[in-house]
């Protein structure tokens, strides 16, 4: 069965048939007459919490959720060296990987090595295997947008310089260690710690946010 997170800010909603393993706490909310935009416009911005929807078709109850949303779809890449070190960006003070909007009539795998290349001023290597899919939800306007990201192992030769990208408002690209991740950790979103998790840099019980 298929479970989803959406993410509001650094809250994290859960759809699930069970409830995660994690040692954070997590609200449960009820199923029934649920209405995403209501608990969209009721979780404080700057709240860090986790909330579930348990249901035996998490499915179904996501499908519910994002056909009553407007889908942007975005994609982004997680590139490793020949160093075996990866490229992180660090924009509007946090620290995050590159990615952006997809174009019209472009596949979601060609925009990513786009947005990464654009972005960090690379030449990408390889495009390899989709490692995740994340959702987070914001407000256009007076509409309430799901931005659905795909994400990509990628690779380059060597370890270039990296040339960030200071109009998309990146001021810093670095090549990092899986051991000088703490900084990241404690400063970063929680889709790119289920990035993270899915690319193997880290285990689930590692990423607790600072």
């Amino acid at each position: 069965m298929k479970n989803y997170r959406i993410y509001i800010n650094d809250n994290t909603l859960f759809i699930a048939d069970s409830a995660p393993k994690q040692e954070k706490e997590i609200q449960q909310i009820d199923v029934q007459n649920f209405d995403f935009k209501q608990l969209y416009k009721s979780i404080p911005a700057d709240g860090k919490k986790d909330y579930l929807l348990l249901d035996a078709d998490p499915q179904a109850v996501f499908k519910k959720i994002k056909n009553s949303l407007t889908l942007i779809k975005a994609a982004g890449g997680l590139v490793k060296s020949a160093k075996g070190n990866y490229l992180f960006i660090f924009r509007n003070k946090k620290w995050d990987l590159p990615k952006g909007k997809v174009e019209k009539d472009e596949k979601m795998k060609e925009a990513a090595l786009r947005e990464v290349e654009e972005e960090c001023g690379v030449k990408i290597y390889t495009n390899d295997e989709k490692l995740c899919k994340t959702y987070h939800v914001y407000t256009i306007g007076s509409k309430v947008v799901l931005k659905k990201t795909n994400w990509y192992s990628m690779t380059v030769k060597g370890e270039p310089k990296l040339i960030p990208q200071k109009e998309e408002g990146i001021t810093k690209a670095s090549w990092l260690s899986t051991s000088e991740l703490a900084p990241v950790l404690g400063n970063t979103y929680p889709s790119i710690i289920q990035v993270l998790e899915a690319g193997a840099l880290l285990k689930e019980s590692d990423s607790v946010l600072g």
